[in-house]
């Protein structure tokens, strides 16, 4: 199924976000949003777009330039630091979104 004779990064990223992906549906067309589904589609959803961008953050490490001579290994301060930065964003923005996204009061 995969030409890689071992696991790589991106298909465990690419199979993290399936595996959050599957609740996130279910609550947002199984149970459209209806009670403790909402925050299971909110959670899953911000999850989901925090594993992309982490991914976007770690492949232009790799190939742009510039940052690539900061961190060649991806263990370097400058690459932890700004995926640090991301993931506080994400937890910030995911536990504003699960505050105030309230499907209910959009229908009126």
């Amino acid at each position: 199924m995969f030409p890689n004779a071992k696991i790589t990064p991106g298909q465990v990223f690419g199979a993290l976000t399936l595996i959050v992906m599957v609740p996130t549906l279910i609550g947002l067309y199984g149970f459209h949003l209806r009670g403790v589904w909402r925050w299971i589609y909110v959670g899953g959803a911000v999850i989901i777009l925090f594993l992309n961008v982490f991914v976007l953050v770690a492949q232009t490490f790799a190939k742009v330039a510039v940052l690539q001579a900061l961190a060649p290994t991806q263990s370097e301060p400058p690459f932890l630091i700004t995926e640090l930065v991301v993931l506080a964003v994400f937890v910030a923005l995911g536990i504003l979104a699960l505050v105030s996204f309230h499907p209910e009061r959009q229908r009126a």
